[in-house]
C-alpha cells in the first residue's frame, strides 16, 4: 500500500467514525498539528504511534506500515496552491515575507527559522465580529555560519 492510498483510508475512517484530529492526536499521544501532518502524509510515525492511530481508526497493519514511511514533504500538486485557505498562506508570504525576513534578521541576525526544530499551534479566538484564527509558529533560529 502506498502512502496516498493509506491517507485516503485514514480520511475515510476518520469521517465514518466522526473522529476529530484532536481525538486521534490524544490517542497517539502527540500534538494535534504533528499528528494531523503525519496522518496526511507529511511526517512519519513510530511503530507505537502508528499502532495507536490505526487502532482508533480500526484500520489494518498495512496502514500502520505506511504511516511509518519517510514522507515526501511539501508535496502539493501545484507550485501556487489553488485551495483558497492554503493560497492565503502563500499570499501572506508574498505580501509579508520580506517584512518577516527583515524583522527576524534585525532581531536575530542573518539566518533562518528551522522547519525541523519547529512547533505550530492553531487556536480559535472568539470575537463578536467573527471568530478569528490564531496560528503560532515556533522555530529554532539557525544562524548562517561563516567558513
Amino acid at each position: 500500500m502506498n502512502r496516498e492510498e493509506a491517507t485516503a483510508l485514514i480520511l475515510e475512517a476518520r469521517r465514518a467514525k466522526g473522529l476529530t484530529y484532536e481525538a486521534i492526536a490524544n490517542k497517539v499521544g502527540r500534538h494535534i498539528v504533528w499528528t494531523t501532518a503525519a496522518l496526511l502524509g507529511q511526517a512519519s510515525m513510530s511503530a507505537d504511534e502508528a499502532a495507536r492511530a490505526v487502532a482508533i481508526l480500526e484500520l489494518g497493519p498495512e496502514v500502520a506500515l505506511a504511516l511509518q514511511e519517510y514522507p515526501l514533504k511539501g508535496s502539493l500538486s501545484e507550485a501556487i496552491p489553488v485551495d483558497p485557505l492554503i493560497y492565503r498562506f502563500h499570499e501572506i508570504t508574498q505580501v509579508y515575507g520580506t517584512t518577516i525576513k527583515a524583522i527576524i534578521h534585525e532581531m536575530f541576525g542573518d539566518g533562518i527559522m528551522s522547519a525541523i526544530d519547529f512547533e505550530m499551534d492553531i487556536e480559535k479566538i472568539k470575537d463578536p465580529k467573527g471568530d478569528r484564527v490564531k496560528i503560532t509558529y515556533n522555530g529554532k533560529f539557525l544562524p548562517y555560519r561563516k567558513w
